[in-house]
């Protein structure tokens, strides 16, 4: 009997008589032990199925017109609250896409951690903290015992994944679940994460269900393979023969798309567009009462590099190293030393109100969209607010027809424009905050960690 088993499910959302389906006959099942990878482009239906697993998804407006999932041979679907309290958690545990949405803001790390091993393990605090000490370190969390007071906005976004990894390994579960959870992490911490993973699923005899867009991770972690499209699933295999001999069309376009290849090379000879000298930031340490510097973290020391037009440069480190410090520099949101020019002019010089036509010019794409899109507006105003600010001589049928085209551009349905960023999934938001800087047409676009959430 398979640990996990899905059969023919279909999900939909329901508001008044109009349905819509998000996912249709769907099939799978993980073994003990077994790793299978669902993997399919944004919106296809792959979070949307797991959070189902658990029953996470409030009902209504969501619906299972037919189907069931079954847990160890019991049905997910038709359980009552009291059986679902016994899974969650225990014997099913997921690691989510966007830590700083399931972290809780208001508890420090500590605090959050020993609330899992006091409901489910019935641990007390003194043995909960060595515990949450070995799995910290286990994540690659540094200086665990200090980051045990620190909140969730004190982490970088590797740190509260590290966090959220830990938070679902405390209980041993039988079935782990993991929504992207290497995308916020650097390379090595990666690498570390997944070596884990499979030494735990070894170890503990543990299915895993593992989401991911990442083919180079399905190839390192995965036994099989399930590939969805427009909620629907167009092939399963094993990995090894999934990625030599795909069937499906899709899956062919899928393993395609993969970079590979040298870019075209920029014009050597051409003037810079951004040249950096000597960029350093420190950030001040202060202590007392009265919050008296006492010395200071410097997170860049003399970074210089020069970018041409039609020129991509990457800036790659672990997390902590200063790429996006970098950035918030260059965009002179922080206070900086050194020289920065653009287009030979130095910014380094310039005061706030100076630097407000540069900013037209270069655009950022954040890391987090959820937490850079604001909620309470829907697309259609989020994209269309940049272009309002850059480009107050369009007006309102110009500004929506330039948004339609820039959703068209970045694989995005214009019917959806109406809809808030909740609505959508990572990658959906991650596309949407592309919409609203590139299509404001800059000089410059400096990307923050871009496809990590796509």
């Amino acid at each position: 009997m398979a640990l996990l088993s899905i059969q023919d499910l279909s999900i939909a959302f329901r508001q008044g008589a109009q349905e819509r389906r998000v996912v249709e006959g769907l099939s799978l099942s993980v073994d003990a032990g077994e790793t299978l990878a669902l993997v399919g482009e944004s919106g296809s239906g792959k979070s949307v199925t797991a959070l189902s697993v658990m029953r996470l998804l409030p009902t209504p407006p969501v619906v299972y017109p037919q189907g069931d999932i079954l847990f160890a041979g019991q049905s997910v679907l038709h359980a009552d609250e009291r059986t679902l309290r016994g899974l969650r958690g225990n014997r099913i545990a997921m690691i989510f896409q966007e830590p700083m949405v399931s972290l809780n803001p208001l508890h420090n790390i500590e605090k959050q951690l020993y609330e899992v091993l006091s409901l489910h393990r019935g641990m007390r605090r003194e043995a909960a903290r060595a515990e949450m000490l070995s799995c910290l370190d286990r994540v690659g969390i540094r200086n665990a015992a200090q980051r045990l007071s620190d909140f969730p906005h004190q982490l970088s976004g590797g740190e509260r994944q590290r966090v959220m990894i830990a938070m679902a390994l405390l209980t041993q579960p039988e079935l782990l679940i993991a929504d992207e959870p290497t995308t916020a992490l650097d390379v090595t911490v990666q690498a570390q994460i997944l070596v884990l993973l499979k030494e735990l699923k070894q170890e503990m005899n543990m299915g895993l269900l593992f989401i991911t867009h990442n083919l180079n991770i399905v190839r390192q972690l995965a036994d099989n393979v399930t590939v969805m499209r427009n909620g629907q699933a167009v092939e399963h295999n094993r990995t090894q023969q999934l990625f030599s001999a795909p069937q499906h069309p899709y899956t062919q376009k899928l393993l395609d798309s993969e970079p590979e290849g040298q870019p075209d090379p920029a014009d050597s000879a051409a003037e810079p567009l951004l040249q950096v000298e000597n960029l350093q930031v420190a950030f001040p340490i202060k202590q007392g009462l009265m919050k008296r510097t006492v010395g200071y973290h410097h997170a860049l020391k003399s970074l210089s590099f020069t970018l041409r037009p039609g020129e991509s440069l990457g800036l790659v480190g672990e997390s902590g190293s200063g790429k996006s410090t970098t950035g918030l520099a260059l965009l002179r949101l922080l206070h900086s030393q050194g020289e920065i020019w653009f287009k030979q002019q130095p910014l380094h010089l310039w005061n706030r109100k100076k630097m407000l036509p540069v900013r037209r010019q270069i655009q950022v794409v954040f890391q987090d969209p959820n937490s850079s899109l604001n909620p309470r507006l829907n697309v259609l105003q989020i994209i269309a607010e940049g272009l309002q600010v850059h480009h107050p001589e369009l007006n309102e049928a110009e500004r929506e027809a330039r948004v339609i085209t820039a959703m068209e551009e970045v694989g995005l349905d214009p019917a959806t424009r109406q809809r808030y960023p909740s609505e959508f999934s990572g990658g959906q938001r991650q596309e949407q905050g592309m919409c609203e800087s590139v299509f404001s047409a800059p000089a410059q676009e400096y990307t923050r960690q871009l496809l990590a959430l796509a």
